[in-house]
């Protein structure tokens, strides 16, 4: 699904890859719908355990532009090609409610880690903002997927560094 897309994959092909039989794959989803909604779960654990060993312990901006780094790393060492695994779903599966709804929870799940880094910067700063700390997990986030989108797109990290940065600057004065 993530090589050819959600519509062009057939269970058929599925067959083919995996070398099951029928039996087998039937046992585990019902049809294709059930299917799908098992590769978005596994596309969520791959994605936030790629993300994960950075995001968990993020406490200062410092953590968060390091994440960055590393996020603009693997987008490079991949040719910026394939985007997010989690964003290519959406383009495909918005329309569905059962796969919509999975995806704004995973995204949800992946928001939450940022909300918690800035909860901690502002803590170790003392500072009481008015910034609403699930408003920036969300433009970062936000930004992130653009700039995989358009790094995919022009076959550069340039997009993504400048959303990234933008959106950490403005996270920055934020939490001041």
């Amino acid at each position: 699904m993530r090589a050819n897309g959600v519509a062009s994959t057939s269970l058929d092909a599925v067959l083919a890859a995996s070398h099951a039989s029928k039996s087998q794959l039937y046992h585990y989803f019902a049809d294709k719908d059930g299917l799908v909604l098992a590769v978005i779960q596994r596309q969520t654990e791959c994605v936030l355990a790629t993300h994960e060993a950075l995001l968990r312990d993020l406490t200062s901006l410092a953590g968060l532009r390091r994440w960055r780094d590393a996020v603009v790393e693997s987008t490079r060492q991949t040719g910026c090609a394939g985007g997010c695994p989690l964003g290519s779903l959406v383009s495909a599966l918005a329309e569905s409610p059962q796969p919509r709804s999975l995806l704004a929870d995973s995204f949800a799940r992946w928001e939450s880690y940022f909300v918690a880094c800035f909860a901690a910067v502002r803590s170790r700063t003392n500072r009481r903002t008015s910034a609403d700390l699930a408003d920036l997990a969300l433009m970062l986030l936000t930004a992130l997927q653009g700039g995989l989108l358009l790094a995919q797109t022009m076959r550069s990290t340039r997009p993504l560094e400048l959303a990234l940065d933008t959106a950490i600057e403005h996270v920055t004065e934020q939490l001041k």
